[in-house]
């Protein structure tokens, strides 16, 4: 291995960060809600536009120091987009080729932040055909399959080291609650949830985690059977989270609770934090902050104060052919009017 090119390759991953600041975490006003105050942790400012900018950090450097990245080693990633997109910024930066493997259905958006960044696209039919096809380019080309699904979890460090948990109870301590009732996290590898889940543990800390899932994923079930040989025979319509397959990343364990969101919910919450944040969010940000609803709701019903965090993943410009596009809308997800009227009925 040439060590002076990774000790360069690290030492560029690391002023990267260096030039980074943190995300802002945004305090929703609700006054529907009196005494529960909703928090967003901002991830959409990273540099490649959301959440995944952090994995992909760590699962370069995860690859490096494991001696699996080399000088010209060919990156491939199975991603339904924006993991792939903060991938191929890092790929540029160390001069690494980059293949994204994923299905055709990904937002044109993304795809072109992809190209952008000097990566190329695979396109596969659907999402249960993204792991078979990255491992076939592994081979072919004798590159590395970075497999966000298995080394999500372990390639971020969850004890501190700045990650996305101690960053949320950083920003929280001058709160009027400064540790949180509950957080709300979606999963895609799930291992961001696993990485707040362990955090909370390890600092000893009363919060609880709940994940939310969409249609189509098979994580809920997981959860509640253990049973790792399931699947579902189509892929998530909210891009970036719910999976087919039980992911290795996914640490059922440190999840407390688990909720089941409606893709018409998810859409329908996403439009409706245009209204509260002056700009789009993603269809993922709408299933958190879903979940982060119904426990308001829950909380004010039982008379609780306290406080909610939960992610705004990424920007909504992504998603205007689609999550934004009446007609798409209504040909993939359906009608999201119900939806829209519950969630008024929530916070009149």
């Amino acid at each position: 291995m040439n060590s002076d090119w990774v000790k360069h390759a690290i030492n560029e991953i690391n002023a990267d960060y260096q030039r980074s600041a943190d995300t802002h975490l945004i305090r929703l006003a609700l006054p529907a809600f009196p005494g529960i105050r909703l928090y967003l942790k901002d991830e959409s400012t990273h540099p490649t536009g959301s959440l995944k900018h952090r994995l992909a950090r760590s699962l370069f450097l995860y690859g490096l120091c494991n001696g699996w990245i080399k000088e010209g080693t060919t990156i491939i990633e199975a991603s339904s987009g924006s993991t792939a997109v903060s991938e191929a910024y890092f790929a540029r930066l160390l001069g690494l080729p980059f293949i994204a493997v994923m299905p055709y259905c990904t937002a044109k958006r993304k795809v072109e932040q992809i190209e952008f960044y000097g990566g190329r696209c695979h396109f596969v039919e659907s999402a249960c055909e993204i792991y078979a096809a990255s491992e076939m380019l592994a081979r072919e080309l004798n590159g590395h399959y970075m497999d966000q699904f298995t080394y999500a979890e372990r390639a971020t460090d969850w004890r501190g080291n700045n990650n996305i948990a101690d960053s949320i109870f950083r920003q929280m301590k001058n709160e009027p609650h400064p540790v949180p009732d509950y957080i709300v996290m979606s999963a895609g590898t799930g291992g961001t949830s696993a990485t707040i889940g362990r955090y909370i543990r390890c600092q000893g800390y009363s919060t609880e985690l709940m994940v939310v899932d969409p249609e189509n994923s098979v994580f809920l079930e997981f959860w509640q059977t253990r049973e790792a040989g399931l699947r579902s025979a189509v892929g998530s319509k909210i891009e970036g989270i719910g999976r087919p397959r039980v992911e290795p990343s996914f640490i059922p364990d440190v999840v407390d609770e688990m909720l089941r969101v409606p893709d018409a919910a998810s859409v329908a919450t996403a439009q409706w934090l245009e209204t509260q944040l002056g700009r789009r969010v993603g269809a993922s940000t709408g299933t958190n902050m879903w979940g982060a609803l119904q426990l308001a709701a829950r909380m004010r019903d039982e008379g609780r104060s306290g406080s909610i965090v939960t992610l705004l993943c990424d920007s909504g410009d992504r998603y205007l052919d689609t999550y934004y596009n009446p007609l798409w809308v209504e040909a993939n997800i359906g009608d999201v009017g119900p939806w829209q009227e519950e969630i008024n009925a929530l916070v009149k």
